[in-house]
């Protein structure tokens, strides 16, 4: 899948940018089993999106040593924000490739604003800023995206595959993960046993 329609910076942001996806029990695959999807990008193209509730068993630290952004010797001198960040599986497609959601509070010619607040970016040049404590305030990295062809997020969602509902900057970089799931649905009001076929839109 050709992302970069997708993350071209658009006039008018779609009725699903900066929305969650919550996963129905009948999800369509197995990889989005529980999932809380934040969608980055919607359009004619197609849609991408990010899983906000999966680990990945890496650190950020290890993840810039692997990418030879910072020595192992100068591991030990990050700030404490970038010895802190998340690094998350953010979806089946391209997992060897990094996003970083961010605070708008860093801006670079590869930045692609996602709402009022947060953004994206995909380029080394972040994971720098960051180690060297320049970085945003609020960031979470994800390796892989959850993608789309064109019509086919609309037509799980026409499916009852998934709820929709306005993120929020707390969940999308919240970092309590195994539980995220079933409060995201208790904010809706909903009891994750009372999901069916039957539901529709929060």
């Amino acid at each position: 899948m050709d992302i970069t329609g997708l993350t071209r910076r658009e006039k008018e942001r779609s009725y699903l940018d900066g929305q969650l996806l919550i996963a129905m029990p009948h999800v369509f695959d197995s990889n989005f089993d529980r999932t809380v999807i934040y969608i980055c990008a919607h359009s004619g193209d197609g849609a991408m999106g990010f899983i906000l509730n999966r680990p990945q068993p890496m650190s950020f630290c290890d993840l810039l040593v692997q990418l030879k952004v910072i020595s192992s010797d100068d591991a030990i001198c990050l700030p404490t924000r970038a010895r802190d960040m998340a690094v998350q599986a953010g979806g089946p497609v391209d997992t060897g490739r990094g996003f970083v959601l961010h605070s708008d509070d860093y801006l670079s010619d590869s930045t692609m604003p996602v709402s009022d607040e947060l953004c994206m970016t995909a380029t080394v040049d972040i994971l720098r800023a960051i180690s060297k404590g320049k970085g945003p305030h609020r960031a979470t990295m994800m390796l892989g995206y959850a993608g789309w062809g064109p019509g086919q997020l609309e037509a799980e969602i026409g499916e009852n595959g998934w709820l929709t509902c306005p993120a929020s900057d707390d969940i999308v970089y919240d970092r309590a993960l195994p539980d995220k799931y079933d409060r995201v649905l208790a904010s809706m009001g909903i009891n994750p046993a009372m999901l069916s076929r039957e539901s529709g839109h929060a």
